[in-house]
């Protein structure tokens, strides 16, 4: 099991669906994970501690097994199949530990309200996880290269800005 935290929860610009992206603890492997946008928001309130005027789903999840004497010990994402993502959620429950099947973002979401770790099986990380290109890195850290701009040809524009006369259309309006 690989310890992983949430990187951060974001929009595709591609597709407007949400996703979570988490990191590896001890390396530069990131996972993402696409989820539906009612599960984006709720963990964003938690990891922002913005509390709602009632529990959502999560939040008496998280109740309902403390009311029952019941701790979340950890979540783990177990495995992938056609990019969908399933996970445990692993509790102590009167001496014994239950393992319960999961959606990997209502998994994620238990874990930040619980205050426990999120653990992504080897094998998935090993099949899904990427890491920056060293090459990209290398570009982010060299100096910024000078770009040639072509004032001919912005030329047009520069005409045309400068005949605007701003400070007239601002006296018409008075």
């Amino acid at each position: 099991m690989i310890e992983v935290v949430i990187d951060s929860v974001r929009v595709s610009l591609m597709t407007q669906h949400r996703l979570v992206v988490l990191k590896d603890l001890n390396s530069e492997r990131y996972l993402t994970i696409f989820i539906d946008a009612a599960v984006a928001e709720a963990i964003t309130n938690e990891l922002h501690q913005q509390k709602t005027p009632r529990p959502m789903t999560h939040d008496l999840l998280h109740d309902i097994i403390r009311e029952l004497g019941g701790t979340v010990l950890h979540v783990l994402i177990n495995k992938v199949q056609r990019d969908i993502y399933f996970a445990r959620i692993v509790l102590e429950s009167e001496g014994r530990e239950v393992d319960i099947d999961s959606r990997s973002s209502d998994a994620i979401a238990l874990a930040v309200r619980a205050q426990v770790p999120i653990y992504v099986d080897a094998r998935v990380m090993e099949r899904v996880a990427m890491s920056p290109d060293a090459h990209v890195i290398a570009e982010d850290e060299d100096e910024e290269e000078e770009i040639a701009v072509d004032e001919g040809r912005l030329s047009v524009f520069t005409d045309f800005v400068n005949t605007l006369k701003l400070d007239e259309n601002e006296d018409d309006e008075s």
